[in-house]
Protein backbone atom coordinates (compact mmCIF):
# COMPACT_ATOMS: atom_id res chain seq x y z
CA UNK A 1 0.00 0.00 0.00
CA UNK A 2 1.82 3.17 -1.49
CA UNK A 3 5.03 0.89 -2.04
CA UNK A 4 7.28 3.21 -3.70
CA UNK A 5 11.25 2.25 -4.86
CA UNK A 6 14.03 5.03 -4.13
CA UNK A 7 17.03 5.00 -5.85
CA UNK A 8 20.10 5.69 -5.52
CA UNK A 9 21.95 9.26 -5.47
CA UNK A 10 25.22 10.95 -5.69
CA UNK A 11 24.42 14.66 -4.58
CA UNK A 12 21.43 17.43 -3.47
CA UNK A 13 22.24 21.15 -4.30
CA UNK A 14 19.31 23.61 -4.00
CA UNK A 15 17.10 25.26 -1.52
CA UNK A 16 14.21 23.38 0.78
CA UNK A 17 11.86 24.64 2.62
CA UNK A 18 10.27 22.36 5.00
CA UNK A 19 6.56 22.06 6.17
CA UNK A 20 5.74 23.86 9.23
CA UNK A 21 5.86 22.80 12.71
CA UNK A 22 3.84 19.78 13.71
CA UNK A 23 4.27 20.76 17.60
CA UNK A 24 3.73 24.47 17.15
CA UNK A 25 0.44 23.96 14.27
CA UNK A 26 -1.10 21.79 16.74
CA UNK A 27 -0.62 24.87 19.86
CA UNK A 28 -1.48 27.19 17.52
CA UNK A 29 -4.70 25.87 16.22
CA UNK A 30 -5.65 24.83 19.96
CA UNK A 31 -5.15 27.91 21.68
CA UNK A 32 -6.40 30.21 18.94
CA UNK A 33 -9.61 28.20 19.76
CA UNK A 34 -9.45 28.73 23.19
CA UNK A 35 -8.81 32.31 22.88
CA UNK A 36 -11.06 35.38 22.99
CA UNK A 37 -11.03 36.89 18.73
CA UNK A 38 -9.50 36.02 15.83
CA UNK A 39 -6.47 34.06 15.83
CA UNK A 40 -4.49 34.12 12.38
CA UNK A 41 -1.78 31.04 11.86
CA UNK A 42 0.79 31.31 8.25
CA UNK A 43 3.03 28.28 7.44
CA UNK A 44 0.54 26.01 9.53
CA UNK A 45 1.50 22.27 8.73
CA UNK A 46 -1.03 20.48 6.35
CA UNK A 47 -0.18 17.17 7.74
CA UNK A 48 -3.12 14.59 8.87
CA UNK A 49 -2.18 15.31 12.52
CA UNK A 50 -2.38 19.17 12.82
CA UNK A 51 -5.33 18.78 10.13
CA UNK A 52 -7.05 16.24 13.13
CA UNK A 53 -6.37 19.01 16.22
CA UNK A 54 -8.51 21.56 13.42
CA UNK A 55 -11.48 19.43 12.72
CA UNK A 56 -12.15 18.29 16.01
CA UNK A 57 -11.86 22.15 17.33
CA UNK A 58 -15.07 22.16 14.76
CA UNK A 59 -16.74 19.71 16.37
CA UNK A 60 -16.61 21.29 19.43
CA UNK A 61 -18.00 24.68 18.03
CA UNK A 62 -14.48 26.50 17.46
CA UNK A 63 -15.03 27.96 13.90
CA UNK A 64 -12.20 28.68 11.40
CA UNK A 65 -11.19 28.99 8.15
CA UNK A 66 -8.43 27.85 5.72
CA UNK A 67 -6.57 28.77 2.71
CA UNK A 68 -3.58 26.76 1.84
CA UNK A 69 -1.24 26.95 5.01
CA UNK A 70 -3.09 30.20 6.41
CA UNK A 71 -5.34 29.95 9.25
CA UNK A 72 -8.34 31.79 10.85
CA UNK A 73 -9.73 30.73 13.66
CA UNK A 74 -12.75 32.81 15.64
CA UNK A 75 -12.17 32.21 19.24
CA UNK A 76 -15.01 32.76 21.57
CA UNK A 77 -13.61 31.61 24.72
CA UNK A 78 -14.00 28.11 26.31
CA UNK A 79 -16.88 28.91 27.97
CA UNK A 80 -18.06 28.72 24.39
CA UNK A 81 -17.45 25.63 23.42
CA UNK A 82 -20.02 23.17 23.03
CA UNK A 83 -20.56 19.16 23.46
CA UNK A 84 -19.70 17.64 20.82
CA UNK A 85 -22.75 15.58 18.57
CA UNK A 86 -19.89 12.48 17.47
CA UNK A 87 -17.29 11.24 19.09
CA UNK A 88 -14.03 13.28 18.38
CA UNK A 89 -11.85 11.65 15.80
CA UNK A 90 -7.95 12.15 16.66
CA UNK A 91 -6.50 10.14 14.14
CA UNK A 92 -3.01 9.08 14.26
CA UNK A 93 -2.35 11.99 16.14
CA UNK A 94 -1.13 11.33 19.99
CA UNK A 95 -0.70 15.04 20.32
CA UNK A 96 -4.19 15.82 18.96
CA UNK A 97 -5.42 13.38 22.09
CA UNK A 98 -3.72 13.85 24.79
CA UNK A 99 -3.51 17.58 24.64
CA UNK A 100 -7.44 17.37 24.16
CA UNK A 101 -7.49 15.85 27.05
CA UNK A 102 -6.14 18.24 29.70
CA UNK A 103 -8.11 20.75 27.52
CA UNK A 104 -11.30 19.41 28.18
CA UNK A 105 -10.85 17.72 31.80
CA UNK A 106 -12.44 21.17 32.73
CA UNK A 107 -15.04 21.20 30.60
CA UNK A 108 -18.87 20.86 32.02
CA UNK A 109 -19.90 18.49 29.24
CA UNK A 110 -19.15 14.68 28.28
CA UNK A 111 -16.59 14.14 25.18
CA UNK A 112 -15.26 10.96 23.82
CA UNK A 113 -11.96 11.14 21.98
CA UNK A 114 -10.70 7.67 20.09
CA UNK A 115 -8.17 7.46 16.80
CA UNK A 116 -6.87 4.75 14.62
CA UNK A 117 -5.83 1.08 15.31
CA UNK A 118 -2.57 2.76 15.94
CA UNK A 119 -3.59 5.40 18.02
CA UNK A 120 -6.01 2.92 20.08
CA UNK A 121 -3.09 1.03 21.35
CA UNK A 122 -0.89 3.84 22.59
CA UNK A 123 -0.75 4.50 26.36
CA UNK A 124 -2.55 7.46 28.28
CA UNK A 125 -1.82 6.53 31.74
CA UNK A 126 0.67 9.32 32.50
CA UNK A 127 -2.40 12.16 31.28
CA UNK A 128 -5.55 10.23 32.98
CA UNK A 129 -4.23 9.64 35.77
CA UNK A 130 -3.08 13.15 37.07
CA UNK A 131 -6.04 14.98 35.16
CA UNK A 132 -8.06 12.82 37.35
CA UNK A 133 -5.91 13.70 40.81
CA UNK A 134 -7.09 17.25 39.12
CA UNK A 135 -11.23 16.20 39.34
CA UNK A 136 -11.67 15.33 35.86
CA UNK A 137 -13.79 12.07 35.74
CA UNK A 138 -12.14 9.40 32.97
CA UNK A 139 -13.15 6.37 31.58
CA UNK A 140 -11.66 4.29 29.19
CA UNK A 141 -10.69 1.03 28.39
CA UNK A 142 -7.60 -0.49 30.96
CA UNK A 143 -8.53 2.09 33.62
CA UNK A 144 -8.03 5.10 31.28
CA UNK A 145 -5.14 3.93 29.77
CA UNK A 146 -6.40 3.28 25.97
CA UNK A 147 -8.66 4.80 24.21
CA UNK A 148 -11.73 5.30 23.41
CA UNK A 149 -11.97 7.74 26.33
CA UNK A 150 -14.54 9.36 27.40
CA UNK A 151 -14.00 12.76 29.76
CA UNK A 152 -16.72 14.07 31.47
CA UNK A 153 -14.94 17.05 32.77
CA UNK A 154 -14.99 18.26 36.94
CA UNK A 155 -14.20 20.80 39.32
CA UNK A 156 -10.78 20.81 38.91
CA UNK A 157 -7.91 21.50 41.90
CA UNK A 158 -4.20 22.72 40.58
CA UNK A 159 -1.60 20.19 41.49
CA UNK A 160 2.11 19.91 41.88
CA UNK A 161 3.54 17.34 39.83
CA UNK A 162 6.29 15.54 39.36
CA UNK A 163 6.62 12.97 36.20
CA UNK A 164 8.93 10.31 35.82
CA UNK A 165 9.93 10.77 32.19
CA UNK A 166 10.20 14.10 30.37
CA UNK A 167 7.11 14.61 28.03
CA UNK A 168 6.10 17.74 26.59
CA UNK A 169 3.05 16.14 25.56
CA UNK A 170 2.46 15.04 29.20
CA UNK A 171 3.36 18.57 30.53
CA UNK A 172 1.02 20.78 28.15
CA UNK A 173 -2.09 18.42 29.03
CA UNK A 174 -1.67 19.65 32.59
CA UNK A 175 -0.70 22.71 32.10
CA UNK A 176 -3.94 23.33 29.80
CA UNK A 177 -6.15 21.80 32.19
CA UNK A 178 -4.42 23.79 34.70
CA UNK A 179 -5.60 26.91 32.84
CA UNK A 180 -9.31 26.03 33.93
CA UNK A 181 -8.35 24.77 38.09
CA UNK A 182 -8.38 26.94 40.96
CA UNK A 183 -5.42 27.70 42.42
CA UNK A 184 -1.84 26.88 41.10
CA UNK A 185 -0.37 23.81 38.41
CA UNK A 186 3.09 23.11 38.30
CA UNK A 187 5.39 20.31 36.63
CA UNK A 188 8.68 19.63 37.42
CA UNK A 189 10.13 17.40 34.85
CA UNK A 190 13.29 15.05 34.98
CA UNK A 191 15.04 16.68 32.06
CA UNK A 192 13.52 19.47 29.59
CA UNK A 193 10.57 18.33 27.37
CA UNK A 194 10.21 21.22 24.48
CA UNK A 195 8.41 24.01 25.38
CA UNK A 196 6.56 25.31 22.61
CA UNK A 197 3.40 25.20 25.23
CA UNK A 198 4.84 27.65 27.51
CA UNK A 199 6.03 30.05 24.54
CA UNK A 200 2.92 30.42 23.31
CA UNK A 201 0.77 30.82 26.24
CA UNK A 202 2.95 33.60 27.24
CA UNK A 203 2.41 35.19 23.79
CA UNK A 204 -1.81 34.85 24.03
CA UNK A 205 -1.36 36.62 27.10
CA UNK A 206 -0.93 33.98 29.94
CA UNK A 207 1.52 33.94 32.83
CA UNK A 208 3.70 31.11 32.84
CA UNK A 209 6.69 30.93 35.32
CA UNK A 210 9.95 28.40 34.20
CA UNK A 211 13.06 28.14 36.32
CA UNK A 212 15.27 24.99 35.11
CA UNK A 213 13.14 21.76 34.17
CA UNK A 214 9.64 23.09 36.88
CA UNK A 215 6.97 24.82 34.94
CA UNK A 216 3.92 26.82 36.75
CA UNK A 217 0.53 28.51 36.16
CA UNK A 218 -2.30 29.72 38.23
CA UNK A 219 -5.40 29.05 36.55
CA UNK A 220 -8.06 31.95 35.30
CA UNK A 221 -6.18 33.09 32.84
CA UNK A 222 -7.45 34.50 29.89
CA UNK A 223 -6.05 33.86 26.31
CA UNK A 224 -6.04 36.54 23.49
CA UNK A 225 -6.21 36.11 19.97
CA UNK A 226 -2.81 36.25 18.27
CA UNK A 227 -1.05 36.43 14.62
CA UNK A 228 1.20 32.79 14.90
CA UNK A 229 4.00 32.59 12.30
CA UNK A 230 5.17 28.98 12.50
CA UNK A 231 8.79 28.52 11.59
CA UNK A 232 9.62 25.09 9.87
CA UNK A 233 10.37 21.75 11.33
CA UNK A 234 13.12 20.63 12.51
CA UNK A 235 12.14 17.36 12.97
CA UNK A 236 11.41 17.82 9.02
CA UNK A 237 14.58 19.16 8.71
CA UNK A 238 16.45 16.71 10.34
CA UNK A 239 16.07 14.58 7.34
CA UNK A 240 17.39 16.71 4.76
CA UNK A 241 20.94 17.62 7.29
CA UNK A 242 21.25 13.50 7.31
CA UNK A 243 21.10 13.45 3.76
CA UNK A 244 23.47 16.60 3.35
CA UNK A 245 25.47 15.15 5.08
CA UNK A 246 26.42 11.90 3.71
CA UNK A 247 25.74 12.23 -0.17
CA UNK A 248 29.03 12.81 -1.95
CA UNK A 249 28.42 16.47 -3.63
CA UNK A 250 26.29 19.28 -3.04
CA UNK A 251 25.12 22.07 -0.92
CA UNK A 252 21.57 22.48 0.87
CA UNK A 253 20.23 25.71 2.06
CA UNK A 254 16.72 24.79 4.97
CA UNK A 255 15.31 28.48 5.18
CA UNK A 256 13.24 29.77 8.30
CA UNK A 257 13.70 26.60 10.10
CA UNK A 258 12.80 26.18 14.45
CA UNK A 259 15.81 26.08 16.17
CA UNK A 260 14.14 26.25 19.45
CA UNK A 261 16.99 24.67 22.04
CA UNK A 262 14.91 22.44 23.28
CA UNK A 263 14.45 21.14 19.44
CA UNK A 264 18.50 20.91 18.67
CA UNK A 265 19.18 17.76 19.85
CA UNK A 266 19.45 16.39 16.47
CA UNK A 267 22.17 19.37 15.05
CA UNK A 268 24.38 19.13 18.55
CA UNK A 269 24.39 15.19 17.95
CA UNK A 270 25.37 15.43 14.29
CA UNK A 271 28.22 18.35 14.68
CA UNK A 272 29.12 15.72 17.28
CA UNK A 273 29.43 13.30 14.42
CA UNK A 274 31.14 15.80 12.30
CA UNK A 275 28.16 16.77 10.34
CA UNK A 276 28.94 20.50 8.20
CA UNK A 277 25.85 22.38 9.48
CA UNK A 278 25.88 26.19 10.16
CA UNK A 279 23.26 28.65 11.37
CA UNK A 280 22.61 31.71 8.58
CA UNK A 281 19.87 34.55 9.11
CA UNK A 282 18.85 34.04 12.80
CA UNK A 283 15.94 35.42 14.15
CA UNK A 284 13.02 35.17 16.68
CA UNK A 285 9.08 35.47 15.42
CA UNK A 286 6.35 34.64 17.74
CA UNK A 287 8.92 33.63 20.54
CA UNK A 288 10.02 31.15 18.76
CA UNK A 289 13.85 31.23 17.40
CA UNK A 290 14.54 30.18 13.67
CA UNK A 291 17.15 30.13 11.05
CA UNK A 292 18.44 29.30 7.64
CA UNK A 293 20.49 25.92 7.89
CA UNK A 294 23.22 25.42 5.57
CA UNK A 295 24.39 21.26 5.37
CA UNK A 296 27.69 20.36 3.50
CA UNK A 297 28.63 16.77 2.49
CA UNK A 298 31.05 15.34 4.98
CA UNK A 299 32.52 12.26 6.58
CA UNK A 300 30.60 11.37 10.31
CA UNK A 301 31.88 9.34 13.36
CA UNK A 302 29.74 7.26 15.65
CA UNK A 303 29.28 8.82 19.51
CA UNK A 304 27.31 7.75 22.95
CA UNK A 305 24.49 9.78 23.34
CA UNK A 306 21.69 9.77 26.36
CA UNK A 307 20.85 11.22 29.15
CA UNK A 308 18.89 14.92 28.83
CA UNK A 309 19.97 15.32 25.30
CA UNK A 310 17.12 12.32 24.81
CA UNK A 311 14.13 14.53 25.02
CA UNK A 312 15.39 17.07 22.63
CA UNK A 313 15.66 14.59 19.60
CA UNK A 314 13.69 11.53 20.46
CA UNK A 315 11.57 11.96 17.41
CA UNK A 316 14.49 12.50 15.54
CA UNK A 317 15.97 8.98 16.29
CA UNK A 318 14.68 7.01 13.61
CA UNK A 319 16.50 9.54 10.98
CA UNK A 320 19.67 9.87 12.85
CA UNK A 321 20.36 5.71 13.36
CA UNK A 322 20.80 6.08 9.53
CA UNK A 323 23.14 8.37 9.77
CA UNK A 324 24.79 6.44 12.49
CA UNK A 325 24.75 3.26 10.26
CA UNK A 326 26.47 4.95 7.70
CA UNK A 327 29.13 6.58 9.87
CA UNK A 328 32.86 5.31 11.37
CA UNK A 329 33.01 3.64 14.52
CA UNK A 330 30.12 2.77 16.83
CA UNK A 331 27.04 4.67 18.05
CA UNK A 332 25.22 3.77 21.68
CA UNK A 333 21.73 5.46 21.67
CA UNK A 334 20.48 4.97 25.65
CA UNK A 335 17.72 6.62 27.55
CA UNK A 336 15.17 6.27 24.56
CA UNK A 337 12.76 3.62 25.63
CA UNK A 338 10.17 6.44 24.88
CA UNK A 339 10.24 5.51 21.71
CA UNK A 340 8.53 1.75 22.37
CA UNK A 341 5.33 3.21 22.99
CA UNK A 342 5.55 5.95 19.55
CA UNK A 343 3.17 5.50 16.51
CA UNK A 344 5.44 2.29 16.50
CA UNK A 345 7.88 0.15 18.49
CA UNK A 346 10.74 2.75 16.81
CA UNK A 347 13.54 1.04 18.36
CA UNK A 348 12.46 -2.84 17.15
CA UNK A 349 10.94 -1.19 13.89
CA UNK A 350 14.36 0.68 13.12
CA UNK A 351 16.34 -1.76 14.20
CA UNK A 352 14.67 -4.42 12.44
CA UNK A 353 13.95 -2.16 8.83
CA UNK A 354 17.85 -1.24 8.51
CA UNK A 355 19.39 -4.77 9.40
CA UNK A 356 17.08 -5.78 6.50
CA UNK A 357 18.68 -3.12 4.16
CA UNK A 358 22.34 -4.11 5.62
CA UNK A 359 22.92 -2.22 8.55
CA UNK A 360 24.52 -3.81 11.80
CA UNK A 361 22.22 -2.86 14.63
CA UNK A 362 21.66 -4.57 18.18
CA UNK A 363 18.48 -3.87 19.84
CA UNK A 364 18.91 -2.52 23.50
CA UNK A 365 16.01 -1.73 25.88
CA UNK A 366 16.46 1.79 25.93
CA UNK A 367 18.17 2.19 22.84
CA UNK A 368 20.04 0.49 20.52
CA UNK A 369 24.14 -0.58 19.02
CA UNK A 370 25.01 0.84 15.86
CA UNK A 371 27.87 -0.67 14.10
CA UNK A 372 28.91 2.25 11.49
CA UNK A 373 29.81 0.38 8.12
CA UNK A 374 29.72 3.23 5.63
CA UNK A 375 27.90 1.13 2.63
CA UNK A 376 24.52 0.29 2.94
CA UNK A 377 23.31 -2.22 0.82
CA UNK A 378 19.63 -1.79 0.56
CA UNK A 379 16.68 -3.72 -0.46
CA UNK A 380 12.98 -3.98 1.09
CA UNK A 381 11.43 -1.99 4.05
CA UNK A 382 8.08 -1.17 5.91
CA UNK A 383 6.97 2.33 7.27
CA UNK A 384 4.57 0.27 9.44
CA UNK A 385 2.16 3.61 8.90
CA UNK A 386 4.94 5.66 10.72
CA UNK A 387 5.54 8.55 8.97
CA UNK A 388 9.58 8.93 10.35
CA UNK A 389 9.94 5.39 9.11
CA UNK A 390 8.80 5.79 5.93
CA UNK A 391 10.89 8.89 5.45
CA UNK A 392 13.79 7.77 6.79
CA UNK A 393 13.44 4.73 4.61
CA UNK A 394 13.36 7.08 1.79
CA UNK A 395 16.38 8.65 2.89
CA UNK A 396 18.03 5.55 3.07
CA UNK A 397 17.24 4.56 -0.71
CA UNK A 398 19.20 7.70 -1.81
CA UNK A 399 22.26 6.53 0.41
CA UNK A 400 22.30 3.14 -0.32
CA UNK A 401 23.96 0.84 -3.49
CA UNK A 402 20.94 -0.58 -4.83
CA UNK A 403 17.73 1.52 -3.68
CA UNK A 404 15.03 0.75 -1.51
CA UNK A 405 11.17 0.10 -1.92
CA UNK A 406 9.49 1.98 0.79
CA UNK A 407 5.92 0.18 1.66
CA UNK A 408 3.43 2.59 3.01
CA UNK A 409 5.47 5.77 2.18
CA UNK A 410 2.37 7.62 1.87
CA UNK A 411 2.55 7.15 5.84
CA UNK A 412 4.77 10.28 5.37
CA UNK A 413 1.43 12.34 4.85
CA UNK A 414 1.30 13.20 8.98
CA UNK A 415 4.03 15.11 8.89
CA UNK A 416 5.40 16.06 5.30
CA UNK A 417 2.95 15.92 2.09
CA UNK A 418 4.89 15.57 -0.88
CA UNK A 419 8.15 14.81 0.69
CA UNK A 420 9.42 12.60 -2.17
CA UNK A 421 8.23 15.56 -4.97
CA UNK A 422 9.88 18.07 -2.88
CA UNK A 423 13.52 15.76 -2.98
CA UNK A 424 13.17 15.38 -6.38
CA UNK A 425 13.84 19.07 -7.10
CA UNK A 426 17.52 19.33 -5.13
CA UNK A 427 18.89 16.07 -6.76
CA UNK A 428 21.64 16.37 -8.82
Amino acid sequence: MGGVFVKPITGVKGEIRVPGDKSISHRAALLGGMAFGETHVTDFLLGQDCLSTLKCLRELGVAWERQGTEVWLHGQGMDEWREPTNILDAGNSGTTFRLMLGVLAGSPFSVTLTGDDSLRSRPMRRVTEPLKQMGARILGRREGNLAPITMQGGYLQGQSFQTEVASAQVKSALLLAGLRAKGETSVQEPSRSRDHTERMLRGFGVEVHSSGNLVKLQGGGRLTGQEVSVPGDISSAAFFLVLGSLVEKGELLLPEVGINPTRTGIIDVLKAMGADIEFLKSSEICGEPRATLRVRPSHLKGIELGGDLIPRLIDEIPILALAASLAEGETVIRDASELRVKETDRIARVAEGLNALGAKIEELPDGMRIHGQRTLRGGEASSFGDHRLAMAWAVAGMLSQEGVSVENMTAADVSFPDFLEIIKKVVL
